[in-house]
């Protein structure tokens, strides 16, 4: 019987997607990696999806991040997430959380009700702590290094964080984790040298916010979700 998830279908086959509508995935961060990660696994028939995110969508976030429009500015990007996947797929099950991941905020999150966990976000801390949990409860995690400052979507790849290389994010996290103990993580990252952004007007602005594009990020965000899926169909590429 033809539905929407019929072109999938004929690629993976029933038991694969049975697999996927059973399957809950947490995504941390849903901004211009995450939103597409999410949007790539609700299209896939993912059953459920645990979205993490304390922020509101932005101006600034029209270039890049696909839940962002005129019609969504000013809304948490949970929200904005919500209303798109269920657009996408009404019986995919959604759990979103307007908050960021931190040690007060931990117990929020049962890593076991997770088939996988997606970091999306951009601090050291924040990843490491996620990284630290899965890695304990023994769910797999995958880990979005830095998409900031780069122009070669293709650049990307996907390996483990410690035969990783150019990336600066990729640098400081394999020496966190190091120090934690943990010895390896699926990672996507770039080898493109990061450019330097051109000077603005703001000098806050110049010090602390990354230039980025519509196809950077969304690249990254849209292997790390194919990643997930064919882990969790069993598919070997």
């Amino acid at each position: 019987m033809i539905d929407q998830f019929s072109r999938t279908k004929i690629l993976y086959g029933d038991e694969a997607m049975e697999r996927l509508a059973a399957s809950r995935i947490a995504v941390f961060g849903i901004g211009g990696v995450g939103g597409y990660v999410v949007e790539a696994l609700a299209r896939s028939g993912i059953g459920a999806l645990d979205i993490v995110d304390s922020d509101k969508v932005a101006l600034t976030n029209l270039n890049r991040q696909i839940i962002a429009t005129r019609k969504t500015l000013g809304q948490y990007k949970v929200d904005a997430a919500e209303e798109r996947i269920h657009d996408i797929n009404p019986d995919c099950v959604v759990r979103k959380y307007n908050t960021f991941f931190l040690p007060e905020t931990e117990d929020l999150f049962d890593f076991h009700c997770y088939n996988y966990v997606v970091d999306a976000i951009d601090t050291v801390a924040g990843k490491l702590a996620i990284i630290e949990k899965a890695k304990k409860e023994g769910v797999p995690v995958i880990s979005s290094m830095g998409a900031g400052n780069k122009m070669n979507a293709a650049m990307f790849e996907v390996d483990d964080i410690y035969r990783t290389s150019v990336c600066p994010l990729a640098k400081v996290m394999r020496r966190e984790l190091r120090k934690r103990g943990i010895d390896s993580l699926k990672v996507v990252y770039s080898k493109e040298e990061p450019i330097k952004p051109l000077e603005t007007d703001e000098e806050s602005e110049k010090r602390s916010i990354p230039g980025s594009t519509a196809f950077v990020p969304s690249v990254a965000g849209l292997i790390i979700a194919g990643e997930v899926i064919n882990d969790i169909a069993g598919i070997k590429i």
